[in-house]
């Protein structure tokens, strides 16, 4: 700070506000003065703000803990300093426990309380060139909400601006929680087609007898229930985005349909005998490999390419660790504001577990661990005791795994191995929840749909037992 620093002074003594009035003008602070703590938190509540807030503990109506109490509700980096009597020193270190900076015993010497106004006003400029700091490297790493200062991810923000502003179909390939919605708004939004609509698609969730209606919509009386005519999600986003989430959930005769819009840039309407010309830009995403899919059989060779002409690959948390502190605090500010707790960091122990723990289900989960322990959290700072048991626990069992295994001299068929490690997991978690796959995705901390998709790639049969 290269002004001069903005000083409260709280005191039902005269005599003393002004001898401290004159000193810090002396020293080339700004001062103002408050007779008690009603008249401080009046002058809080008219928008004044200060580097520091020197108070009187005890004082009549309002004493210096509802001051400190005020001060850190509005200002949390404002510093107080509390003045007390001898008699009041217990009192005074319970209102460091509440976030006071320091307090100084009256009467007190003119060097005394010099010194420990000096290194109140350093805290509150680092707080502040902290606080700068992190503005500054959430600027230069986020891109339309998307954080990462990891190298992969600056190639995909490159990768990105790229291709944003023009009609090419992108596919996004990535496993489940690493934000690939993200990245098509983010295309969208970097695109001329951003005042239009972005519609998004989630292919697995909607019924299979409903999708071709959804997409392309249909006449009234097309089919039974049809009692009037739908506009379908392709029609809603012309001269926008269409974003088709677990695009390789489309069911063969769709795939079809698809590609044909694709070539054709027209839709035709469940029950229609007219095609509609539409101009949408298709960003398709994935957890699947589709080119497993399309040697199963299971995916059209020619839809891949039409949707593959650029593709975007996130990688998971675990490949970009450098990320995970930088996403842990953004999403830490967001729930300290919307729960508004007092909660600013995370304790070096309790970032050194997020820092070794796996995240399988990514970036998702990591907000979903940060939620919680924001809500269990009753300090300033998150503890190891408010994140989650997997991730205290150090469970980094793949990790163990490894350095079990060594590669022989011959070498080894690495992926014939990961393979037979899924499949064998696969099958233990089916055995312990006897054959029921919702309890079995549970287990292994993955979505239903990855695990059917899983288990038709291993051909694994479950008598298709799950919970109702």
């Amino acid at each position: 700070m290269t002004d001069a620093a903005r000083i409260l002074i709280v005191d039902d003594e005269r005599s003393l506000r002004e001898f401290l009035e004159i000193f810090l003008r002396k020293e080339g602070y700004e001062t103002s003065v408050a007779s008690n703590g009603r008249d401080a938190i009046d002058q809080l509540e008219r928008g004044a703000s200060f580097d520091l807030v020197l108070t009187d503990l005890m004082m009549p109506q309002v004493d210096g803990l509802g001051v400190l109490e005020a001060v850190k509700e509005r200002a949390p980096d404002t510093q107080v300093l509390m003045m007390t009597a001898f008699a009041t020193t217990d009192t005074a270190i319970d209102a460091m426990k509440k976030g006071a900076f320091d307090y100084v015993q009256k009467p007190f010497k003119v060097d005394e309380i010099k010194v420990v106004i000096e290194k109140a006003l350093d805290q509150r400029r680092l707080l502040e060139e902290n606080r700068q700091l992190r503005a500054q490297v959430h600027r230069q790493y986020s891109f339309h909400n998307i954080i990462g200062r990891s190298p992969r991810m600056q190639q995909v923000f490159e990768l990105v601006r790229r291709v944003a502003d023009t009609r090419t179909s992108v596919l996004i390939t990535g496993e489940s929680g690493t934000g690939k919605e993200l990245v098509a708004r983010a295309i969208h939004h970097g695109s001329r087609r951003k005042d239009a609509p972005m519609v998004a698609v989630n292919c697995g969730a909607i019924p299979e007898n409903l999708m071709e209606s959804e997409l392309f919509g249909h006449t009234k009386g097309s089919f039974t229930g049809a009692h009037a005519a739908k506009v379908g999600m392709f029609s809603a986003a012309d001269q926008g985005t269409i974003f088709l989430d677990e695009v390789g959930e489309l069911p063969m005769h769709l795939q079809v349909k698809l590609l044909r819009v694709l070539q054709e840039r027209k839709i035709r309407p469940v029950g229609s005998n007219q095609e509609e010309a539409v101009d949408v830009r298709v960003i398709a995403a994935t957890n699947q490999d589709l080119e497993d899919a399309i040697r199963a059989g299971r995916f059209r060779e020619d839809l891949y390419y039409r949707l593959n002409v650029i593709r975007l690959e996130i990688p998971p948390l675990r490949e970009r660790r450098e990320d995970i502190a930088l996403i842990a605090r953004h999403f830490l500010k967001r729930f300290a504001a919307e729960m508004d707790r007092p909660i600013e960091d995370f304790t070096p122990e309790a970032t050194e577990l997020l820092l070794a723990y796996d995240f399988p289900g990514n970036v998702r989960e990591l907000e979903n661990i940060v939620e919680r322990a924001v809500t269990f959290e009753t300090t300033r700072a998150v503890t190891p005791e408010s994140l989650p048991p997997g991730v205290t626990r150090g469970e980094t069992r793949l990790r163990g795994l490894s350095s079990e295994l060594t590669v022989p001299p011959e070498g080894l068929d690495l992926e014939g191995l990961l393979a037979d490690l899924e499949r064998g997991l696969l099958v233990q978690a089916l055995e312990r929840t006897g054959g029921n796959r919702t309890e079995a995705a549970r287990l292994l901390q993955i979505s239903f749909r990855s695990l059917r998709y899983k288990l038709d790639k291993y051909d694994i049969n479950t008598g298709d037992r799950d919970a109702s």
